[in-house]
This record gives structure tokens, sequence and C-alpha cells, in this order.
């Protein structure tokens, strides 16, 4: 198995950030109606930076990994610099590129984390 696969499950099998924050002030939700997949976001602010976040969702593999790499590298960031995320960031967080079909499982939660900013 290739280090990315590796990475992948890993987050997939011990998701990063996952679960409710109590005072979250932002939160956005993404759902897949073709899959079933679903995403949420929840976030903190202090001074419009992500002091934390957490979320939470069910799906394929892409989907939820791609929420834990988020969660995990947003906190700390500027509310500006995440909004500049894109398909981009998300194949790089991946290492992979995935075809289109399993692109759209990977853009859930960026899709979510956009809607919780």
């Amino acid at each position: 198995m290739d280090l990315y696969q590796q990475n992948i499950l890993d987050h997939y099998k011990h998701p990063r950030r996952q679960g409710k924050l109590t005072g979250a002030v932002k939160a956005g939700q993404a759902d897949n109606l073709s899959c079933g997949d679903s995403v949420s976001f929840e976030i903190v602010l202090k001074a419009d930076v992500i002091a934390d976040i957490g979320w939470s969702g069910d799906g394929c593999v892409l989907s939820q990994a791609a929420a834990s790499m988020l969660a995990e590298t947003a906190v700390g960031l500027k509310v500006d610099a995440v909004k500049k995320y894109d398909s981009q960031t998300i194949t790089n967080l991946l290492g992979i590129t995935p075809g289109p079909n399993r692109l759209q499982c990977a853009l859930l939660a960026l899709d979510a984390l956009k809607k919780a900013l």
C-alpha cells in the first residue's frame, strides 16, 4: 500500500478533531444526495482566526478522511486563508488526484467547511 493511501486510511480510522464543539459560533453542513455522504463542521473563532474546529459525518473513506485533514490543517489559520482553499488544496492534502466521482466525495468536506465560514 502506498504512503498516501496509508495516510488517507489513517485519517479515516483515526479521525482528527472529530466531535461536537462547545461554544461554536459557526456551523455548516454538506450532503451528497447521490451517495449519502454527509459532513458538518463547527468552528470557534477568535479575532478572525479559527481557534477550534470540530466535525462530524458519515460516508466513504475519502469524504471522512478529507474532513479530518481539513480540520487538522485549519486550526490557527485566518478565516480568509481557509476561504481560499480549493480542489487543489484537497488533492494536495490527500496526496492523490481522485477521479471525478471520487473527487466529489473529497470536496464534500470543503463545501461544508466553507458553509461554516
